[in-house]
């Protein structure tokens, strides 16, 4: 049986740790995403999720590997953070933001889902964010909520397919994304780790496990998954 895995935003962090996992249990991994994976293994595709055009091409690449899969699981890892608020979010970043994490995803879908067998998944990556809120990164908070709803239409639309999908929601997970997001805030970051009961950030490759299960297990389907440690509420 050939097993494919398709993950966006594969080069570092999170979707780094997943593609490492799947590539672990003898998956063929294809990375979409603007820089190269740091392992040999995975095939990687450079793409900027903000043009659609160019990413439609990329993905007409893709069509001999796509047919010859038994099962596929498509993980859409990538998304656009940046430091906004509802007040003053300039159009043009807001849209950029809406293609990358959202128009991205739905492309990928209509691309990749007439390809997929019984079996095969489509894997959300939400965020903490995808259910609450924080403040200054308004269209991010936006975006992670209307990912969910975008799984849990997946689910509706594709039961009869036998295709299942979840929304996994990290807690705070030592990524590139969150330290730049801290920066050099060295009280901000013992305040986060705080929030973990675990007293401690998660690993990328604690998420991973928790993709790998998704994507191999039915039963979890239209389930939104919060891998947080059991953030303590403030």
């Amino acid at each position: 049986m050939k097993n494919l895995l398709i993950i966006t935003g594969a080069s570092r962090g999170i979707g780094a740790a997943i593609a490492e996992y799947f590539l672990n249990q003898q998956w063929q991994v294809i990375n979409l995403s603007r820089s190269t994976s740091p392992n040999a293994q995975v095939q990687s595709i450079e793409v900027d999720f903000s043009d659609l055009t160019l990413l439609e091409e990329k993905l007409s690449a893709l069509k001999e590997q796509l047919q010859q899969a038994d099962k596929i699981c498509l993980v859409h890892n990538a998304a656009r953070l940046t430091s906004d608020t509802i007040q003053d979010i300039p159009t043009s970043s807001f849209e950029e933001t809406l293609t990358v994490n959202l128009l991205a995803p739905n492309l990928l879908n209509q691309k990749i889902i007439p390809h997929m067998k019984k079996g095969s998944s489509i894997v959300y990556i939400g965020s903490t964010v995808s259910e609450m809120a924080v403040p200054n990164i308004a269209s991010y908070v936006i975006s992670k909520h209307a990912l969910v709803g975008m799984m849990r239409a997946t689910c509706q639309d594709l039961h009869a397919k036998e295709i299942h999908t979840a929304c996994i929601c990290p807690g705070f997970t030592d990524t590139e994304m969150l330290r730049q997001y801290i920066g050099d805030d060295r009280a901000k970051r013992a305040t986060l780790e705080k929030r973990n009961i675990g007293q401690r950030l998660i690993h990328p490759t604690e998420i991973a496990s928790v993709a790998w299960f998704c994507a191999n297990n039915p039963v979890i389907n239209g389930t939104v998954i919060h891998a947080n440690l059991g953030q303590t509420q403030e």
